[in-house]
């Protein structure tokens, strides 16, 4: 979609409901605005210029009227052009911060309202690019950021993994494809030192998890000579660098056979496949099996999928955190490490650390927390926006 130099529809708010968007939040819920028949009427995804009650601006925005999150600021500017050379501002900037945390590109490159673009993720494996569009604005806008991102980044290929459920709330379709260029099976990626394998069209969300970057540096430096379980291990992140940084075992576990296969060759790649090892099994039930078995592990590592997808799973979710953490941290040998994660965006860190602490208790496990963190800061958090703050990670010292 173009976006033409005609003037704008015009959506409104309801009276005294434009604090929050005045305040610099980008999200205007559907009922805080005025919904006549002509706002009804409008495409998923236009772009609008929207109003306070009084008709003071607030500035542009795409606009779907059948969404919760019923419109998405963009600019303050409210006839602001959003075409290639928005995209392209919006890109250089993105692309100059990133430069300056890593020297290698590999990095999520576009964080969506954090870096300015809500809805859209980019995440840069080198020479190609793997982009999800998660609001109709976005994806009418698609050619226009394709094209900004050809000219600006010159990839060799750029992969829509446009398969996120937060597609179906904005009524979008599930899909995956390749926008432009070619791509042909895993691409290699350096994270930390180490090489790693991603799929970009079958691997999970974008193909790799840039979020978990400093969280697994800081845990593979307390690796070395170290017994090391990964649950949920995925490609490898966590279990390859922990043996790269010389753990002497490390034992992986995920449901994933494709995601193993990449796990595996990279330990190939890295010259650690010796003291690595795989295998595909639900982590509830293998901590069983490796609790029969009496097995012991220096450093163990829980980095589970979302537990809490919507706030009616926060209950049972909460709940299956705590059974992660008992049953985690009775694999843990005395003095050994638990690194604990979630992913959930609806839990609160304190929900999150009384659920770990619970699970600790439940375990008759004593310890110290010796960092808490979230995610690398390729993953920037909008001020205004605090649901997009939603990883919470705490390493452990076990008595």
């Amino acid at each position: 979609m173009n976006d033409a130099t005609a003037p704008r529809p015009i959506v409104m708010l309801a009276p005294g409901q434009h604090k929050r968007a005045a305040g610099g939040h980008p999200w205007i819920y559907s009922n805080e605005l005025r919904m006549d028949r002509a706002a009804k009427e409008l495409p998923p995804g236009s772009l609008v210029a929207l109003e306070a009650a009084d008709g003071r601006s607030l500035g542009a925005a795409t606009f779907n009227p059948h969404a919760l999150i019923a419109a998405r600021l963009l600019d303050r500017d409210p006839q602001r052009p959003i075409d290639r050379r928005f995209f392209a501002a919006k890109l250089e900037s993105a692309l100059k911060l990133r430069e300056r945390l890593y020297p290698e590109p590999y990095y999520r490159l576009v964080h969506a309202e954090a870096d300015g673009l809500p809805g859209v993720i980019l995440d840069r494996f080198g020479a190609v690019l793997v982009a999800q569009l998660n609001s109709a604005g976005m994806a009418r806008l698609e050619e226009e950021f394709i094209a900004a991102c050809r000219v600006r980044l010159k990839p060799l290929a750029i992969v829509l993994r446009n398969d996120s459920p937060a597609r179906a709330l904005e009524g979008l379709p599930s899909e995956v494809r390749i926008a432009a260029g070619e791509i042909a099976g895993p691409v290699e990626i350096v994270e930390n030192g180490a090489r790693f394998l991603v799929d970009p069209q079958q691997g999970q969300k974008t193909g790799w998890f840039y979020d978990q970057r400093e969280n697994r540096r800081f845990v593979a430096g307390l690796c070395r000579g170290a017994r090391v379980l990964d649950l949920y291990c995925f490609a490898g992140g966590f279990a390859i660098l922990a043996a790269v940084q010389g753990a002497a075992q490390v034992l992986g576990i995920d449901r994933s056979e494709p995601a193993l296969a990449l796990a595996e060759a990279a330990a190939r790649l890295n010259g650690i496949g010796d003291r690595c090892r795989f295998a595909r099994g639900e982590a509830f039930a293998e901590l069983a099996r490796l609790a029969a078995m009496g097995e012991r592990f220096d450093v163990v590592i829980a980095d589970p999928p979302a537990f809490v997808k919507s706030k009616k799973d926060l209950g049972p979710g909460l709940r299956g955190y705590r059974k992660l953490a008992r049953l985690a941290a009775a694999r843990v040998a005395k003095g050994g490490l638990l690194f604990f994660a979630s992913c959930s965006h609806n839990v609160t860190p304190e929900a999150f650390a009384e659920a770990v602490r619970r699970g600790l208790d439940d375990a008759e496990r004593s310890g110290r927390i010796i960092l808490t963190s979230g995610a690398a800061p390729d993953h920037p958090v909008h001020p205004a926006l605090p649901e997009s703050a939603y990883l919470k990670a705490q390493v452990l010292a076990l008595d």
